[in-house]
Order: structure tokens, then C-alpha cells, then sequence
């Protein structure tokens, strides 16, 4: 089911993990994303599939919020790393940033 994420308010008790479900991504394998999210059992984070996202072209889209991260093409083997890392370790994965949103100057 695709929840509406722009419909997601700041207010809720837990962060959200947001995983694209709309056609490009689920053709990219988002699907099974979202299922590697649902698996990996993140209490701190509510774990949402959603409508589309706007990042169609570096799809399957994964935005935490309310902070604001976006990575882009989540594969399954990545949920591990961004839930050790980033959800439980608070630091982002920069290998999976999207260079769009989270640019990079090299300084």
C-alpha cells in the first residue's frame, strides 16, 4: 500500500523511513527495499512505502525524515548498511547520498 508522503508531518512520535513504490522504482526493485526495511525491524523509525517521490531517475528512492536524508538506488544489499550506519549509528552513508540534494564540492 503507498501512503501519500507528503502527507507525513514532522509531529509523529517515530522518524520515518520512506521507501518509493511508485512504477520506476518498483521496477528497479523498491519492493524489495522496502520488504529488506520491514525486515530489519528499526524500532526508532516507522518504515512507510510510499507514492512517488520526484527522484524517478535514481530510483528506489529511500528518504528519512524528518531530517531530510535521501538515498538513491537502495538496493536490498544496502538496507543493512544504512540501518547499522545511519539509523542506529547516526551517520550517513555517503555512498548512497543522492549527489543531487546532498551535494559534494570535494574541499
Amino acid at each position: 500500500m503507498e501512503t501519500d508522503f507528503t502527507q507525513h508531518s514532522a509531529k509523529t512520535e517515530k522518524p520515518c523511513v520512506l521507501v518509493c513504490q511508485h512504477k520506476s522504482c518498483l521496477a528497479a526493485g523498491s519492493a524489495e527495499v522496502l520488504a529488506a526495511f520491514e525486515q530489519a525491524e528499526v524500532s526508532d523509525f516507522s518504515v512507510i512505502g510510499t507514492t512517488c517521490q520526484g527522484q524517478c531517475s535514481s530510483g528506489p528512492t529511500v528518504r528519512i525524515v524528518p531530517e531530510e536524508t535521501w538515498y538513491c538506488r537502495v538496493k536490498p544489499q544496502d538496507v543493512p548498511v544504512i540501518v547499522e550506519e545511519h539509523l542506529q549509528g547516526g551517520k550517513l552513508v555517503s555512498a548512497k547520498l543522492h549527489p543531487r540534494i546532498h551535494m559534494s564540492f570535494g574541499y
